[in-house]
This record gives C-alpha cells, structure tokens and sequence, in this order.
C-alpha cells in the first residue's frame, strides 16, 4: 500500500455520505426533539462503525421549544396563516400582539433610530453591498426589543417563497421577548404594499417545555493527553432536512473519523470526534462542553458547518496563523484552492473555545449565493449537494487534521482580551453586546 492509499480510499468512500442520507431521512432533528436523539445514536454507532473509540452521548437539559401555528393579520384579512407562508422563529414567545407595520428596510442599527415603539417592525435578512459587516438576525431582534418593537417579522431576500427561521432568545432568556416570525421576500413586499402604516396583528402558538439533548463524541489516535477536536452540530431546523446546516458537517466528522482510523499511527495527537447538540438554539452543546473542558489540553478546534455546499473551502481562522499555514500548506500540497479568513465569527460551534483563546476555526464553503442562501429554509435539502465535493473535501481536511495533530506543529493560543479586541476592531462588539453574546 502506498503512502497516498488513503486518498482513493477517501474518494471512493460511501460511509459519509450514507451518514448524510441517514440524517436527512430522520426527518425534524430540531434541538431537544425525538429526532436530534435519533441523530445522536446513530452519529455514535457510526463513529464506532469505522473504527473511533469510546463513542458515547452526553446529554444535558435545554429550554425546548415546539412549533405551533403562527400568523399575520391585517385589514381584516389574514396575510399569512400557514408554514409555507410565515413561520415563527424558534424560541420566539407565544402571544398576539397588535402595532403599526413600520418598514425598517435591512434593519441597520441606525434604521432604528426611528419610532418604533409598539409597532410591528419588518426587516431584511440581509444587508447592503456597502455596509461593514454582516448583521446577524438576533442582532436585529434585540435593536428591535430594545426600542420597544411590538413584534418582529424577519424578512427573507432570497427569491423563491421561502420564509426563513432561525432562533432568537440569549443564554440568560432562552425565549425571546416579542413574538418573532419569518417571512419569505414576496410575502415581506406584500405586507409592506399593503399595510405599511397600518395596524397589524403578529400571532405565535407554540409550546416551551424543558427537553434533553446532547454531544456524541469518540476518539481515535493515541491517548495522549492534548486532543485536536473536530466538531460539527447535529441539529437542524424543524423545517426542513437540514442537508447543508449541518447534516453534511456530522457527515464529514464520520468521513474523517474513518479516514482518520486508517492513519491511526501517523497520528502524535489524539483526535476527538464530537458532533454537538443544540447548536441551532444558542450553541448550548458547545457552551456545555467548553465550560467543562480542560481547555488548556484542546490544542486546536476544527469545526465544520457549511462543508459540501461548494467545492472551494473556506477556513475562518480567528487570527491564528497557526491555523491559516496549515489549511494553506494543505492547499499547495494538493494543488487545491481554499479561502482562509483571518477575522473572527461568533456564530458557530467553534466560538465557545475561540473566545476563551483556544486556536480554533469553523470550515465552511463558497456558494453564489448571499448569506445563507437555502439555509433556514425549506429548500436546505439534500438535493443540492453531491458526494464529489464531500469526498474532495474530506481529503483535504483529513489532511489537515492530520497536520494539526503533528507534535512538531505548534498553534500559538492567544488571550480572551486580544479576541475581543479583534471584535472591537472588526466593529462587532456592539451587535454581540446587544445580543447578550459579549463574554468579555
């Protein structure tokens, strides 16, 4: 066997990919649901399906939350009464409330500027080709409920009838504090055409009852003490497969985790699988584990969300030059593009260890599309993915492990200070502040 053996294994492999058509088919995987538990037992009988050690569930309490019905009305006449039209964000509060429809265009912090208090506000899920920074949707929430907003109706800007989801809440108040729905671009226009100025009715049913979840984690390698961590989240949205967030970044971890064990000694570090749960709700299976972690022995985080969606990876470095030569040094190796960005992202399960100053990246992919595109909608199905780019990439980022893992490759950790600092400079601590995501 020669030394590159492992690559046409890697390419020819089926057993991420089946793991990925094993996710999808479970059906709602939303945190704390009978279907995230699915996903974790069978995320652990893979892990030791292909040869990882010691795969187990840790599970921990969450605040739960259960899709009920929710609504617009306006005028008299229902603007939106069903999923395909509108649907609440996840930890929004039940209740109907009534205000003025007030449009706040992208929903920049200034738009806040003006009179919203007690009105229905309406905002992009996106924001313009001049401005700094991408603005978060909890971020807009919380200008929302800080000027005194009524409600929050968040509205897509992709094409297509999509309404988006995502959560809302923070560590502290799980649930939110106004009702909160998502709205697709067409729908948002129409309500805006329509009833702009006038009263509406924002109405959300659902339920908040205490649920489980859990991580799922194995290792593989020699039992040494430091550990490399590659991560990825279990959970999906209860709307749809959630192929692409992040069915594929918990079928990357089983790729690697076989890939990984075939080159068990070549191995100086020990690697460990985890495959979070929650994460969809305010990276509560990160935040579990990186409270009780022996930080000091994670010599680097790899965390994948948003592989396989394109060909071209991007490694979200955080500043740690460490972490940039090797995914670099891995590109040229095989001739193969990848993107590094330096900056930081506090959106991912990664963040938890990154911001206490653990080197840690979130491996993601190029697409065409703005923001998240299909994702947080119905259309993240498996369709829009295919088995070359999983297996391309689960080549490269074996690779890569494999390097972070070598005892000769030092990754210079960094303090929690200079992490806020580059928040700071990158003008990022005033929405994390706001959100209740500033840890410093």
């Amino acid at each position: 066997m020669t030394d590159n053996h492992w690559i046409g294994d890697t390419f020819t492999s089926d057993v991420g990919w089946d793991h990925l058509e094993a996710l999808v088919d479970i059906g709602d995987r939303m945190a704390g649901s009978p279907g995230e538990r699915e996903a974790m037992v069978r995320t652990r009988d893979a892990l030791a399906e292909v040869g990882a050690r010691d795969a187990r569930i840790d599970e921990f309490e969450i605040q739960g939350w259960v899709r009920g019905s929710s609504a617009v009305y306006g005028d008299g006449v229902v603007a939106a009464d069903d999923v395909r039209d509108c649907v609440a964000l996840p930890r929004s509060p039940s209740g109907a409330v009534a205000g003025e429809l007030v449009d706040l265009g992208y929903g920049l912090p200034d738009d806040f500027e003006a009179d919203v208090e007690g009105k229905v506000v309406v905002v992009s899920s996106t924001v313009p080709d001049h401005y700094d920074r991408f603005i978060h949707r909890r971020e807009k929430y919380y200008y929302a409920v800080e000027n005194g907003a009524a409600a929050f109706v968040f509205s897509n800007h992709v094409e297509g009838c999509l309404p988006p989801t995502g959560s809302v809440g923070t560590t502290e108040s799980p649930i939110g504090e106004i009702p909160a729905v998502g709205v697709s671009k067409e729908l948002g226009a129409r309500l805006v055409r329509r009833f702009e100025g006038d009263d509406v009715t924002v109405e959300v049913d659902c339920d908040t009852p205490r649920a489980t979840s859990g991580n799922v984690s194995a290792d593989v390698g020699p039992d040494t003490d430091e550990a490399v961590l590659v991560t990825s989240h279990l959970d999906a949205h209860d709307i749809a497969e959630g192929a692409m967030d992040n069915g594929a970044g918990t079928a990357m971890v089983v790729e690697l985790a076989r890939a990984l064990s075939a080159r068990e000694a070549e191995l100086d570090t020990r690697i460990r699988f985890v495959c979070y749960g929650a994460e969809e709700v305010g990276l509560v299976g990160s935040a579990h584990e990186a409270a009780r972690a022996d930080l000091d022995r994670v010599k680097a985080v790899v965390n994948g969300d948003g592989v396989a969606a394109g060909r071209t990876l991007t490694f979200h470095t955080h500043g740690f030059e460490g972490l940039a030569d090797a995914a670099s040094d891995v590109a040229d190796r095989f001739r193969h593009p990848v993107t590094v960005v330096p900056d930081q992202l506090p959106h991912s399960d990664h963040w938890p260890f990154v911001r206490r100053g653990v080197p840690g990246c979130m491996v993601a992919s190029e697409t065409e599309s703005r923001g998240r595109g299909w994702g947080h909608t119905f259309a993240d199905t498996l369709d829009k993915l295919e088995p070359r780019t999983l297996r391309e990439q689960a080549i490269l980022l074996t690779e890569f492990v494999v390097e972070l893992a070598d005892a000769d490759v030092e990754i210079e950790r960094t303090e929690p200070a200079a992490i806020a600092a580059a928040l700071e400079a990158e003008n990022q601590a005033k929405g994390m502040k706001i959100t209740g995501d500033w840890p410093f």
